[in-house]
């Protein structure tokens, strides 16, 4: 079994001065690694309008390489622009992935409008930027990961890697909405698309990841890597309803595959859960794992689903 070492919060968002768009919230942390820094991007919200009513902004933090716990700088504006009147990312850009191509950055991220019915549908888009990962320009109006007959909504969480020159995207689609106690929540599962360019992409149109604690539990943030001859991949699930508090909330699971299609779920590998007391004794979430100076380190959220920002974790031993 895989077991991490929590280091601690890393970035708490309500110590940030001079952002009103950045007041609480540091979630689905994503990093690039630079000479002498590492920049960890994440979703975040300014105060809620006054129908109470949240957008969500992309932005990031720069860490010091030598040491992940010195912040050394705070981007000053969100990375990408929200969407225009009725487009996909008109209310919000969360969760974001970042991978470096040819001569450019490109960032994956959900797209998020408001709905009647229920309260919002999400779909996935694309954004490139040119002067090393500060600001993105869309691709275009519309997302590249859309709704579809076999997913009818909800496309959120990309996570983007390549493996033998294949692009992979991970991610989460929506098998229903459910009411709870008068309010519509969505139930999600992990999924997964192929491309030869990142633009146009082939779904596999399967669920990727078997359901433990029940039927309608909804899983997010897979993250896949490759080691000792096999994918890993860590995600967190919960339960379907009242899962904002410790009980139902989010954990960490984690699963193998040898061919990327076909995994083994194994949580009790994991290595990680939540704290007896402190920032991440509720809920734990939203994995993200990077490899820096020969070390393996695992980015993830706490309680209210990185309300309060995002801590790191190291790997204890070797991957087997």
């Amino acid at each position: 079994m895989f077991k991490w070492k929590k280091l601690g919060k890393v970035f708490t968002p309500q110590e940030v001065e001079y952002r009103a768009w950045l007041k609480e919230f540091a979630q689905a942390p994503a990093t690039l690694v630079f000479d002498d820094f590492v920049r960890v991007y994440f979703s975040c919200r300014p105060p809620a309008d006054e129908n109470g009513q949240y957008v969500s902004y992309s932005a990031y933090v720069d860490l010091d390489r030598s040491d992940l716990f010195k912040v050394r700088y705070v981007g000053e504006q969100p990375i990408l622009s929200l969407g225009g009147l009725g487009e996909f990312d008109e209310f919000g850009t969360y969760p974001v992935s970042v991978i470096r191509t040819d001569n450019e950055i490109r960032a994956y991220y959900a797209g998020w409008t408001r709905c009647e019915s229920v309260p919002f549908n999400v779909a996935i888009g694309c954004a490139t930027s040119s002067d090393n990962g500060k600001t993105f320009t869309k691709l275009g109006n519309g997302p590249v990961l859309s709704y579809s007959p076999d997913e009818p909504f909800v496309l959120s969480g990309p996570k983007i890697r390549r493996f033998n020159d294949t692009w992979f995207m991970w991610y989460i689609a929506g098998c229903k909405w459910k009411m709870v106690d008068g309010r519509a929540e969505p139930v999600y599962k992990i999924r997964m698309a192929t491309s030869d360019d990142g633009i146009h992409w082939t779904k596999l149109n399967k669920d990727l990841i078997e359901s433990r604690i029940e039927e309608d539990e909804a899983q997010a943030s897979p993250d896949v890597f490759y080691a000792n001859g096999r994918y890993h991949m860590f995600f967190c699930y919960r339960y379907s309803s009242h899962y904002r508090g410790k009980e139902n909330g989010y954990r960490i699971g984690y699963a193998y595959s040898t061919n990327l299609t076909d995994w083994v779920r194994d949580d009790s590998k994991a290595g990680i859960d939540v704290s007896e007391q402190g920032w991440d004794s509720e809920m734990i979430s939203y994995p993200h794992v990077f490899e820096l100076d020969g070390k393996t380190y695992m980015a993830y959220l706490g309680d209210q689903v990185g309300r309060y920002g995002f801590g790191l974790a190291v790997l204890d031993g070797i991957l087997e």
